[in-house]
């Protein structure tokens, strides 16, 4: 008779390798580390006051379900805590319909409040017509992605200010980090490596500051807990998924990581502890207020109105 090989508990038969820390889990300490992670991850970075009201952005993919799951089983400890979900209807035809209807479902069990902003009411056009009418004249420089990209930051920090929330907590992961950084490398961009952080800056009185609870925690693994938890999640890829510039990057990565396992942590971690020089380099750049929007802004307008000039 084998004896279990749970590498925590010693009880249990492991179902799960974790490479990079030479761990063999059971399912009940896989999730258990995976929820004792982000809470480590919160105190460890102060991302939360014990009254914050929490905008957690809910797209309906696996990671922000997963945390929002993980916030919620975190709220019974914080009783003053509020929570409220946010989600961002981008009018993707026969993609987004199915994210909400998740979302909502997710929210409902949880019995946390669902709010649901949409490109259409706040800029004029939904994802797909401002595809359409930038293609139309002629745009190529730009996909669809970052259009998205862009436009639904815009939007959720839009949402939170509509529910009144003090913070945003977002489901960027450990493998989103260490891609967006090494695409600002890539391009060169000193001042966006420095601002996208576990703990973003209140720059402006009209920004509602972004935590990253996930952001030590790999995709897969936030996949595997809402696979074990049997959450309900979208698994459909966006039919504009296939354009990023992101997905290169992404597969340089994997296989660094494949082949040398940790890499993605020692990348995140370096970033982290060139933090302050990055800070104070990128710190003579400055925000100014959008002209048009009110929003943020590196200059007189902020990207997210430029874009939305090119499809008017």
């Amino acid at each position: 008779m084998t004896q279990p090989d749970c590498s925590i508990c010693k009880k249990r038969d492991a179902f799960f390798y974790r490479q990079y820390s030479g761990q063999k889990l059971c399912k009940r300490c896989f999730t258990q580390s995976i929820e004792t992670k982000v809470r480590g991850t919160i105190t460890r970075h102060h991302m939360l006051r014990f009254d914050d009201h929490l905008a957690i952005a809910v797209s309906g993919g696996k990671d922000s379900i997963s945390l929002l799951h993980i916030l919620a089983k975190l709220k019974l400890q914080r009783p003053k805590t509020k929570l409220t979900a946010v989600t961002v209807d981008e009018g993707i035809a026969g993609y987004r319909d199915e994210a909400l209807d998740v979302a909502a479902a997710n929210c409902r069990k949880l019995n946390v409040p669902y709010h649901v902003v949409s490109f259409k009411d706040l800029y004029g056009f939904t994802l797909d017509e401002m595809i359409e009418r930038a293609r139309g004249k002629g745009e190529k420089e730009l996909t669809a992605c970052a259009y998205c990209g862009v436009l639904r930051r815009k939007a959720i920090n839009t949402g939170a200010r509509q529910v009144n929330a003090t913070k945003v907590a977002t489901a960027h992961t450990l493998d989103d980090e260490v891609q967006t950084a090494v695409m600002n490398i890539f391009h060169g961009d000193i001042a966006r490596l420095a601002k996208e952080k576990p703990v973003t800056s209140q720059v402006s009185p009209s920004f509602v500051q972004k935590i990253k609870p996930f952001c030590e925690i790999p995709e897969k693994e936030s996949a595997l807990y809402a696979y074990v938890k049997k959450i309900r999640f979208q698994d459909t890829p966006c039919p504009y998924a296939g354009e990023a510039l992101r997905n290169d990057i992404r597969a340089m990565i994997d296989l660094m990581e494949q082949k040398h396992a940790g890499t993605k942590f020692t990348v995140f971690k370096a970033i982290e502890r060139l933090r302050p020089a990055l800070e104070a380099t990128a710190k003579t750049e400055g925000f100014r207020t959008c002209v048009e929007c009110g929003e943020p802004s590196a200059g007189d307008l902020c990207k997210g109105c430029e874009m939305l000039r090119h499809v008017r």
